[in-house]
């Protein structure tokens, strides 16, 4: 699996000394990224000794896993085996609903086996509240922990939903991997028009000291007014700087808040301002 589970993974085993494949069936890793997002972790992998197997359909594996096992895939160059010690499976979740009462209770799955629930985490049984991967939500623990927020305070009253409600997400690689919003594949398929703007991360300052330079950031700004849309970011301390960005988000703040801002010198936040700095003006569009 070339998902961010796979992903981190793959890395960790391979800087522990093992020999490592990524099988994935789709044309890129990280399906949901844009493509320029995918290329870069992957060549950031590759860079480390990772080999990576695009657009694979496995026929059968061969062996178990812990002794000696052999994947055998085919690929638009043919059939190839992959051999080694050990395969983990990484190719996403399901839900564990099935044949646990739920229908008997009233309770709808929709057609993936999720729990049906509207806005405010209600299943289609009133007083029966359904929180987490389980409903649906983006799996991710704080998308989890503010279920728990929206259905504890509708339970005291309240009318809390999670309409428009921004969750970000952070791979925890090195460097990491995190995005807030929409990224451009997504503003595309929605016919959201964005400015686009993006920093290799070697243009910031902090990352000669650590020598971090592989990466980059990514914003994408309204087309029709400041509001920053998305941001993606390929670095250190990408889940940290990703909640800056959020923040300002979350506040609906221009864009020019944040290219206009003093930062820390030396950090990588400081390299917002030049990033913002390139935003292409409305005129330009």
């Amino acid at each position: 699996g070339g998902g961010y589970i796979g992903i981190e993974m793959a890395q960790a085993y391979r800087r522990f000394g093992s020999r490592v494949t990524i099988v994935e069936r789709g044309p890129q890793l990280m399906s949901r990224e844009d493509p320029d997002v995918a290329e870069e972790i992957q060549r950031i992998l590759s860079g480390e000794g990772i080999q990576i197997v695009l657009g694979a359909e496995t026929l059968h594996v061969d062996g178990r896993s812990g002794k000696e096992v052999s994947v055998t895939v085919r690929t638009a160059s043919g059939e190839q085996k992959i051999e080694g010690s050990d395969i983990l499976v990484a190719a996403g979740r399901i839900p564990n609903t099935a044949d646990i009462g739920l229908e008997q209770a009233g309770v709808d799955l929709d057609e993936r086996g999720y729990i049906r629930v509207n806005e405010r985490l209600e299943t289609t049984v009133s007083s029966v509240w359904a929180i987490g991967e389980c409903a649906g939500s983006p799996h991710f623990t704080h998308a989890s922990v503010d279920d728990f927020r929206i259905i504890r305070d509708n339970l005291a009253g309240g009318n809390r939903n999670t309409r428009d409600r921004l969750v970000p997400y952070c791979m925890f690689t090195d460097p990491q991997l995190a995005r807030v919003g929409l990224s451009e594949s997504e503003a595309e398929r929605q016919g959201v028009t964005v400015r686009v703007a993006k920093l290799p991360m070697s243009k910031v300052l902090r990352t000669f000291a650590t020598d971090e330079t592989q990466g980059f950031m990514k914003v994408l700004v309204s087309g029709s007014d400041d509001r920053i849309l998305g941001f993606t970011m390929i670095g250190s301390e990408a889940g940290e700087i990703v909640a800056a960005v959020q923040t300002a988000m979350l506040a609906e703040l221009p864009y020019s808040r944040l290219r206009d801002a003093v930062f820390n010198h030396l950090t990588i936040a400081e390299g917002l301002g030049p990033l913002l700095s390139n935003v292409p003006s409305r005129s330009m569009q």
